[in-house]
């Protein structure tokens, strides 16, 4: 069985679980290659870039620029197009927006030609939708990292984008071009895909399984739902003292973790969670931020910033050394760091929002809080704070492996594989 796993970048969130799912495969025997549009990562094994098509006006095009660079700023200022025009105009704090089409062919690489099953993962800028699925003739599996495959652009449909004086969220009202935008993209996305019956899709979320099933996209249309899987023996528990020492982390202090990897991205949820440390006031908490936060925790106490980590095994010594995780997201699916911190043995906090709620299970491996806001996150980072509750990171960490060890959804998906290949 040959698999083709289909991915934009090699880096990023729904890169990390496509890479380890890719090595999961490996690891069960499967012959499993990626092929990408952007490759910075050197040590992923049977991985390769696709180079986008070039036809005679494309070519002459790129000949012209490389001699004369001045014509490519005159034609991408003298010529905007309504598309480019939107993007820039769209509220920076917004999540990626990205079109359905793209100047590749994927059905013309060799690797394609050779493969059993493609395996699409997050493939923005890179799928090109019109051309991919009138040209392919392979059983398809997607896996959804988000909701632009069934949206009118947006990867999440984000219902607020501010926070009001009470620390709670703003509803969002859409413009007109936004409206417009969005019901020409889900247009052309359902005529495609009404007469597309190779295609399987695969949700890592109960959350997200339900809002493609119900999605105008795929409606009606079977989804599977399979959880990302995480190799265990790299994210494992680790002394914690030794691993504060090492993280130059005080001990004796309740140490509170947080990972961001987009402060300005109102998704995320960083002014709530900012608002909420705000709100704590002690002396015996002490902030732990990875990622780029440029000092944005400056107001709230204590912080250790750990600045960004890329490195699978100083992450789980993060995990380790410290006394819960938080995650303010108000949407998102399937969140790699939970899954981490889990691992890890490491309880979380977090909205009752997406797929955390499919990974929290209150009481035992972490909290949710009772609604979206400052002031339900302030008081259930108190209740963990004052002891109210009893975590067992063996008991944490054995339920994770059960559920999302590495091995667990390669088999999954190797089970999924056989059936298609069997019915096709």
């Amino acid at each position: 069985m040959k698999v083709l796993i289909v991915n934009t970048y090699d880096r990023g969130g729904a890169a990390n679980a496509c890479m380890r799912l890719h090595q999961g495969l490996l690891n069960q025997g499967i012959d499993s290659r990626v092929l990408l549009k952007e490759k910075l990562n050197a040590h992923i094994p049977y991985s390769y870039v696709c180079a986008p098509k070039q036809d005679k006006l494309s070519k002459f095009k790129t000949q012209l620029f490389s001699l004369f660079p001045v014509l490519k700023r005159l034609v991408s200022i003298g010529d905007p197009s309504k598309d480019t025009l939107f993007l820039e105009r769209r509220a920076k704090a917004l999540e990626l927006f990205s079109f359905p089409y793209a100047n590749y062919d994927i059905t013309e690489h060799q690797l394609y030609k050779e493969a059993d099953i493609v395996h699409l993962h997050w493939v923005a800028g890179f799928l090109d939708y019109r051309s991919f699925f009138k040209n392919n003739t392979k059983p398809v599996v997607w896996t959804l990292h988000d909701m632009n495959a069934f949206t009118g652009g947006e990867h999440y449909t984000e219902t607020s984008l501010e926070i009001d004086a009470h620390g709670c969220p703003i509803p969002r009202q859409l413009t007109d071009a936004e409206q417009k935008l969005f019901a020409r993209i889900l247009k052309l996305k359902t005529q495609l895909f009404k007469t597309v019956d190779y295609l399987h899709i695969v949700a890592p979320s109960r959350w997200l399984a339900k809002a493609a099933h119900d999605s105008t996209v795929f409606k009606g249309r079977p989804i599977v739902h399979i959880p990302y899987g995480l190799d265990e023996t790299v994210f494992m528990p680790q002394d914690p003292e030794l691993a504060r020492t090492r993280l130059n982390i005080p001990q004796g202090k309740t140490v509170v973790l947080f990972v961001a990897d987009s402060i300005t991205n109102a998704r995320k949820g960083f002014v709530y969670l900012e608002r909420a440390l705000q709100g704590l006031q002690r002396d015996d908490v002490v902030i732990c931020a990875i990622g780029h936060t440029h000092s944005a925790f400056s107001s709230v106490g204590q912080v250790i910033e750990l600045g960004a980590i890329d490195d699978d095994q100083l992450m789980a010594m993060a995990y380790s050394a410290v006394d819960v995780f938080v995650i303010p997201s108000l949407m998102d699916n399937l969140p790699n760091t939970v899954l981490e911190s889990l691992m890890c043995g490491t309880p979380v906090i977090g909205f009752p929002v997406g797929g955390i709620t499919d990974m929290v299970q209150p009481g035992e491996n972490g909290l949710l809080t009772e609604g979206i806001g400052v002031s339900y996150l302030l008081d259930t980072l108190q209740l963990f704070l004052n002891g109210e509750f009893k975590f067992d990171r063996v008991s944490i960490r054995q339920q994770a492996i059960k559920r999302y060890a590495l091995g667990v959804q390669a088999k999954a998906y190797h089970e999924l594989y056989l059936k298609i290949l069997r019915n096709n």
